[in-house]
């Protein structure tokens, strides 16, 4: 129940539970205006082929035969099912070592988003960010596990998908709509990118190839993250999958669309990348927007942020008590696991914590 709910969560937590572990404060602040400066209003088709591999085509090859497989196996984590499903106590407890190590520096990743948009656009020192998102979100997930964690996932997902609607309207507006800041784009060069005018504005943008390249990276390996995967054991079986699916792809092309089209027009701003660095390019296109709009903003980060934190801390903490700490101690109880898990779970967001700082 506290690692699955019970595997009988509904398709729209689900899906929602989905969307927000996948796209975190590193997309919309890193990834939108890093690929969008290099491939301009193109980079769009990054967010499309997460929404179709990342989400759509995910769903439909893992999420049945996942949801299924895991029953049956009696599998609550991935290298559980690892080990029950080939037989082999080494991949089990290789598998649990991967995401140990692993999945605390990119939780403490999660925040250097944060301390870019608060430090940079907001004058906010980004330590009070971290503390309240730290303590919020270890008091949701100690205190109520995976359900709590998808019924907030659903909130800050909806918080997303109108922040991220919101901002985009605002920043073109500045630019004075849509149709004037394509030609504004067209109008931009840069020979190191390309000879060609316009390229910015154009469909394919100036290297389709490495473009392809990184929908490929940025939607395939979602396919072997284990606090994505989890998803699939967690949803109800029955015809909810097919229902998560079609959510969960529409979140993806909103979201994630959303944030490379946004970061397509960052040549459209006054912005030396080269001393600020590509972090710098969406704070830098949202710091003369209105207060009221920057708090929206704020709140699609924090609510980005806290989303992922969860998943991952939630995942670290369950695979560490049951597939490492429980078979070393053969007389764990249920209710003993509980709270080593609760323990854990603060241990994981205090270390990502201070490695932020």
């Amino acid at each position: 129940g506290f690692v699955l709910g019970g595997r009988s969560v509904g398709p729209w937590l689900t899906a929602f539970a989905y969307g927000t572990s996948y796209f975190s404060a590193v997309i919309f602040i890193g990834y939108a205006g890093q690929f969008g400066w290099k491939y301009g209003i193109a980079s769009t088709w990054i967010g499309i082929g997460n929404a179709l591999v990342g989400s759509l085509l995910a769903w439909v090859v893992l999420g049945r035969r996942t949801r299924i497989m895991t029953q049956h196996l009696d599998s609550a984590t991935m290298p559980a099912f690892f080990g029950s499903r080939f037989d082999s106590k080494a991949l089990k407890i290789g598998s649990s070592a991967i995401i140990f190590v692993f999945l605390i520096p990119y939780t403490a990743s999660l925040y250097n988003g944060l301390s870019r948009l608060f430090g940079m656009a907001f004058n906010i020192d980004y330590t009070v960010c971290i503390v309240l998102m730290a303590i919020l979100t270890a008091i949701y997930v100690i205190a109520g596990g995976y359900m709590a964690t998808a019924i907030n996932d659903f909130i800050q997902g909806i918080i997303m998908l109108f922040g991220i609607a919101i901002i985009i309207a605002a920043v073109l507006m500045s630019k004075g709509g849509f149709m004037e800041a394509v030609n504004g784009l067209a109008q931009v060069s840069d020979p190191a990118a390309s000879a060609q005018p316009g390229v910015f504005a154009s469909f394919f943008g100036p290297d389709p190839l490495n473009l392809l390249g990184v929908v490929i990276l940025t939607s395939l390996g979602t396919w072997g993250l284990p606090q994505m995967v989890q998803k699939f054991y967690a949803i109800k079986s029955g015809p909810a999958i097919k229902q998560g699916a079609i959510i969960s792809t529409v979140f993806a092309m909103v979201v994630a669309g959303g944030s490379y089209f946004l970061g397509g027009f960052g040549r459209l701003f006054d912005i030396d990348v080269k001393t600020l660095g590509y972090d710098a390019i969406i704070p830098k296109m949202l710091e003369n927007l209105p207060d009221l709009l920057i708090a929206v903003v704020i709140l699609l980060v924090l609510s980005a942020s806290m989303s992922t934190l969860s998943s991952l801390v939630l995942t670290s903490s369950s695979t560490l008590t049951i597939d490492i700490i429980k078979p070393a101690s053969k007389k764990m109880t249920e209710r003993t696991q509980l709270s080593v898990m609760r323990v854990l779970i603060a241990v994981f967001i205090i270390i990502s914590a201070v490695l932020a700082f």
